[in-house]
């Protein structure tokens, strides 16, 4: 490539390789790392992380909120366009905020509208139909940011969300600071660990292999509380019913009853209960919830299917979970590109070690998954979520059965490195330095035809 045409510096982080990178692992840390990353939630997390917003901001004026100003990036505004809020019938960003101001309760977290009354749903519908919560972009280039400024007969708050779903950085009444986390000194000293000095493919197979699964704590509940909406999702009609159609479907003969059919089917049934608004919980993975299922899931479903015992469940889901953490930390936590592709890559990688594979496997099918389904879209998170989650499970199938014939999608093809955690770089470009006019264009697109209704 010419000079002219290099838009990346040589010593872009995201190019450079780790050539004798150690593959010695902190056990210590990478559980930290799964306890931080995965986080128990109800409803699409962006919804969750307006709700908790506004909560945090109608807590500080201890009397009814009367109006609430909502100023959130493209990228909150895009996912949390569509999405259901739990237990409520009701989708969008103003209910959510409503929802979120009238429980003002921001110690919830994620669970701010978990047991919201008939009577404070009543009182978020009027809200809304009066116009009294009104939605404004933030042009700034932070793509996880919520800003709720809420009113009051005699005061006025405002709270801050940045940069993660949880993390409540800003909080000020009547115009004086009650709360300010924001800055790089803040920020760096969150966490004692560093996801990409902690991670690699060949030390999350090693971790995962080795660890004493009794410290699989925050996996074995993704496993219980992540199966549940998934039944739930099987059960009754939710959203485009993708899992419960293709039940229909192995029923009648259409499709096989196979593993590939049943893990596409369970993970996709968990998705329709989620973005339909199911009141159940999910365990999220990097702070999202349909990652949380894609990243989980389908390995449960292939361990049952299997008939694998409790410790190797938990060695796969631990696989699949640390894969998307790993991934996801160098693909931003919000993009224009699908998370489910991500997660898909976890899932491949389980399904190598369920089939007997080691390291090497895992590599090959992590090749193989951004070789073939790099670029998926994400146009916000809604009940078509499900189908592309079905979409990338049948994508990690066949890159696991590529991989465990020892075929991988060579280091001459696109982005496709001769090492995979480099690969996994050149993936994480896309999503980062390439989000920023595609996520654009969607966003436009999404408010235009909203425009139009």
């Amino acid at each position: 490539m010419g000079e002219s045409c290099q838009i990346l510096a040589e010593n872009h982080p995201f190019l450079q390789h780790n050539e004798g990178e150690s593959t010695v692992v902190n056990y210590e840390k990478i559980i930290e790392i799964l306890n931080d990353n995965m986080v128990l939630a109800s409803g699409c997390t962006e919804p969750g992380a307006i709700a908790l917003t506004a909560a945090a901001a109608a807590e500080q004026l201890g009397e009814t909120v009367e109006t609430l100003q909502v100023i959130a990036s493209g990228n909150i505004i895009k996912n949390a366009y569509s999405a259901g809020i739990p237990g409520t019938g009701l989708t969008g960003i103003e209910y959510a905020a409503a929802l979120g101001a009238l429980v003002a309760q921001p110690e919830k977290q994620l669970e701010v509208i978990v047991g919201i009354t008939d009577e404070q749903l009543s009182i978020a519908k009027e809200m809304v139909a009066a116009k009294k919560v009104t939605l404004d972009l933030n042009k700034s280039p932070e793509k996880l940011y919520i800003e709720v400024i809420a009113k009051s007969a005699n005061h006025c708050a405002k709270a801050i969300v940045a940069k993660a779903h949880t993390n409540l950085c800003y909080v000020e009444k009547d115009g004086e600071v009650v709360l300010d986390k924001r800055g790089p000194a803040a920020e760096a000293g969150a966490k004692s660990y560093n996801v990409q000095e902690e991670l690699s493919v060949a030390k999350i197979y090693e971790f995962a292999t080795t660890v004493d699964v009794e410290e699989l704590k925050i996996i074995q509940q993704s496993v219980e509380v992540n199966s549940a909406i998934a039944a739930e999702g099987m059960l009754n009609d939710y959203g485009l019913m993708v899992g419960k159609s293709m039940e229909k479907e192995i029923k009648s003969g259409i499709r096989a009853y196979d593993a590939i059919n049943y893990s596409m089917m369970i993970a996709a049934a968990a998705a329709d209960a989620r973005m339909a608004g199911a009141p159940f919980s999910v365990v999220t993975n990097s702070g999202s919830g349909n990652q949380g299922i894609a990243s989980s899931v389908p390995s449960i479903a292939i361990a049952e299917y299997m008939g694998k015992n409790r410790e190797e469940l938990l060695r796969a889901v631990a696989i699949s979970s640390l894969m998307a953490i790993y991934i996801k930390t160098q693909f931003g936590k919000l993009s224009a590109f699908c998370g489910a592709t991500v997660a898909a890559a976890g899932t491949a990688a389980a399904i190598t070690y369920m089939m007997g594979g080691g390291v090497k496997e895992m590599e090959y099918s992590v090749f193989n998954m951004i070789g073939n389904v790099t670029g998926m879209c994400c146009d916000g998170a809604k009940p078509d979520c499900a189908l592309k989650i079905a979409t990338c499970v049948n994508a990690a199938w066949q890159a696991a059965l590529l991989a465990m014939k020892g075929i991988r999608v060579q280091s001459n093809e696109g982005i496709v490195d001769e090492d995979v955690d480099q690969t996994i770089r050149n993936f994480c470009v896309l999503g980062n330095e390439g989000s920023v006019e595609l996520d654009r264009l969607m966003l436009d697109i999404m408010l235009e035809k909203a425009n139009r209704c």
